[in-house]
Formats: structure tokens, C-alpha cells, sequence
């Protein structure tokens, strides 16, 4: 999907477009009606990642050369946002089979991307992301894991943590130690890791406040053994491919928050013209306009930040890794604003869960949280503000 000549800076096209409006439809009339039972049943979606495997959804990343539908990043964060306006949950299955096939689609061999690739792109196969472990957060050059070289095979032994959908993966994209003695930033490889391999198992799974369908897992390694071919990259070079692997990935939470937010906005516009207090419609008092309009212009220039930085992103700017941060900063913080908000509109209807605004208010956090910490996406955009100085 390229821009057409009659667009520029980051409008969409109308192939965009199209595919916003078809995302849509789909997500309000077969997603929607399963977002409060993911949520209170916390089981895996299987039907809807079948849905959107079914409806090329999953292949958006992926080439075309191996089924995929070749789009570009502003799509694929089209799509997430559509999606995860009604559930963030299944909002997620797209943007972690985005995240975590990153390095293999930009460090893996051809024949690499032809193993694995096409099953990816066909929703046949799901594959995560495991570099946080307990003791490596938002400092990844902390990781433990250990790879060491056996002959014609690695052993990987350690533990990962937090890992969402690890426990319903196929493939893992692991992040390991594989020569202790080198600098911290240059010590890590990666591997992928098919999670039937002797050895691998998911240790735990976490309640966890939202997001509750995505399985968040703990995964243990245990001399797992995988032949040198599925290392993605050369070695020591699985850090400076983690922070590329953020710079295309921020954006795809970004979706999700701004997607939230837009949920939210709209239970919230919808219940304001239909709940009658003092005589009218609460829509028609000041203070409820006021929050709306604020909830308003939080969701749009979210959305429109995101949007400029997958543009910048696609265009391979050098100043990619602060247009990531940046989208997610403001779009993370923009959907717990707009979801707490949420819930003050509708008050007590919105503390229960007869509307979805408390399952919203609920998935927002996570978008302050992973990919990055808002914490860390503030570092990362002021060492880029201070670095133009010099």
C-alpha cells in the first residue's frame, strides 16, 4: 500500500481509508459483542485471531512475496486502532504478531523469512516477543539469558517475564547473553525459538487489571537446544535490534491507546444525548461539554501525532526513535485520560460493568506500561531534543 500522488504529509489514502472503514465494520459486528466475555472470562480470543487471520488482517506486516499484504506502517496502526476501539485485547493479537516478527523481517535470511514468514502472514502461526525478564525491564542490557555456542546449536538457558500471549505462541523471539565478556549493549543475540522445543515451557500466566484475554506470560528455558540457523542477525547484535525493533513497534501501542480513547469518546458522546438530568440531556451542561471536548482534542492530536510519526518512520527518518516515543507518550497518556474521564460521564454506570468504559479505563493503563514505560519514552525524546544541541 503506497500513497497515491494525490495525498501527502500523513492524510490517509483512500486505500487507507478503505481499509479503516472494512477494519471497522468488521470490529463493531464481530468483535465488539465478544469484548465484555474476553474480558470476564480472561480465555484467549482463538475466534476472533481466526477472524482476522481469515480476513488478511494478520498480513498486513508481513511481504507480499510470502502472502502478506505488504502495508506500510501507517495501515498496520490503522488496523490496531480500529480494532482495539472495541477490544483491546484482540487490538493486541495484530500488534505483538507485528512486534515480535520485526527482527526477522528486518535482520532474517531469506531462506529465514521463507521458514517461517508465510505461516506468520497467514495467521497459521503466532509469534511473540521475549526480551523483559525480572530483573530487565526498561533496562534491557540487563537480560540474563544466556545462548551459548554447542557445536552447530545454541543452549538457552533463563527465564522471561511479562510476555504477552506467550503461553498461546508458536514462536519466540528471544533475546539471550551470548558472550558475557562484551559490552553491555553489544552481549545480546536473538533467536527464534519454536515453543515446541524440549525444554521451553510457560511457567505462569498473570491476572492482570486489563487486557485480560492477552495472556501475559512467564517463560522458562531449559537447555533449550535450536540449530544456528535460528539465530536472527549477527551476534551481538540483539540490542541495537530490540531499540529498531521500538522504533516500528511504539506506534503500534500508540494505535492501541488512541483506539482506546476513540472507544471511549464515543460511549461517552452517545451517553451524554441519551441521560436525562435536571430536565435535559447532560450533553447540554456546561461542565459535561467542557470534559467531552477536552476528551475530544486528546484523542485527535493523538491520533494525529501517530499518524506524522508512522509517516516519518516509513520514510526512514534518523529521528525515528524520537517519533516512536513521542507518539506513545501522548497517546498512552491521552487514553487514561479520555477513559478515567469516561467514567466520570456516565458516573455511576461507568464505575460498573454494564458499559464498557471501566473495561477501557481498565486496558488503558497497559499503554503507559509496555513497549517502553512513559518514563523511558520521556528519555528517550529529551536525549533527541538535547542531542540537537550540540
Amino acid at each position: 500500500m503506497t500513497a497515491t500522488t494525490e495525498t501527502s504529509g500523513y492524510r490517509l489514502t483512500d486505500e487507507q481509508q478503505m481499509l479503516r472503514d472494512a477494519v471497522r465494520v468488521l470490529a463493531e459486528e464481530r468483535i465488539a459483542p465478544r469484548a465484555a466475555e474476553i474480558d470476564k472470562t480472561g480465555e484467549f480470543p482463538w475466534d476472533v485471531k481466526e477472524l482476522l487471520a481469515n480476513h488478511d488482517i494478520l498480513a498486513l506486516p508481513f511481504p507480499e512475496r510470502f502472502g502478506g499484504i505488504g502495508g506500510e506502517l501507517l495501515s498496520v496502526c490503522v488496523a490496531i486502532e480500529e480494532i482495539s476501539r472495541v477490544c483491546a485485547t484482540s487490538g493486541l493479537i495484530l500488534a505483538v504478531q507485528e512486534l515480535a516478527s520485526l527482527p526477522l523481517r528486518m535482520a532474517g535470511t531469506e531462506e529465514q523469512q521463507q521458514r517461517w514468514v508465510p505461516d506468520l502472514a497467514a495467521g497459521r502461526k503466532l509469534i511473540v516477543f521475549a526480551l523483559t525478564e525480572a530483573e530487565a525491564g526498561s533496562d534491557a542490557a540487563a537480560i540474563r539469558t544466556r545462548a551459548i555456542r554447542d557445536g552447530n546449536d545454541y543452549v538457552i538457558t533463563g527465564e522471561k517475564r511479562f510476555i504477552s500471549q506467550g503461553s498461546v505462541a508458536d514462536l519466540v523471539t528471544v533475546f539471550a547473553v551470548t558472550d558475557p565478556t562484551a559490552d553491555r549493549h553489544r552481549n545480546l543475540s536473538v533467536f527464534i525459538v519454536p515453543t515446541d522445543s524440549k525444554g521451553f515451557n510457560v511457567t505462569r500466566t498473570e491476572h492482570k487489571m486489563g487486557i485480560r484475554g492477552s495472556p501475559t506470560a512467564e517463560l522458562s528455558f531449559d537447555r533449550v537446544r535450536v540449530p544456528v540457523d535460528h539465530r536472527i542477525g549477527q551476534e551481538g547484535a540483539g540490542f541495537a535490534l530490540a531499540m529498531k525493533t521500538f522504533e516500528r513497534s511504539r506506534p503500534g501501542i500508540a494505535a492501541q491507546a488512541v483506539g482506546i480513547a476513540q472507544g471511549a469518546l464515543d460511549v461517552a458522546a452517545r451517553y451524554a444525548t441519551e441521560r436525562k438530568q435536571f430536565g435535559k440531556a447532560i450533553g447540554e451542561l456546561q461542565m459535561v461539554q467542557a470534559m467531552l471536548a477536552d476528551m475530544d482534542a486528546a484523542t485527535e492530536a493523538a491520533r494525529q501525532l501517530l499518524y506524522k510519526a508512522c509517516t516519518e518512520i516509513e520514510a526512514g527518518s534518523p529521528d525515528a526513535g524520537r517519533w516512536a516515543a513521542l507518539c506513545k507518550l501522548v497517546a498512552g497518556d491521552a487514553a487514561m485520560r479520555v477513559t478515567t474521564d469516561d467514567v466520570q460521564v456516565l458516573g455511576g454506570y461507568g464505575y460498573i460493568d454494564e458499559f464498557p468504559v471501566e473495561r477501557m479505563m481498565r486496558d488503558a493503563k497497559i499503554t503507559q506500561l509496555y513497549e517502553g514505560t512513559q518514563q523511558i519514552q520521556r528519555i528517550v525524546v529529551a536525549r533527541a531534543l538535547l542531542a540537537r544541541q550540540h
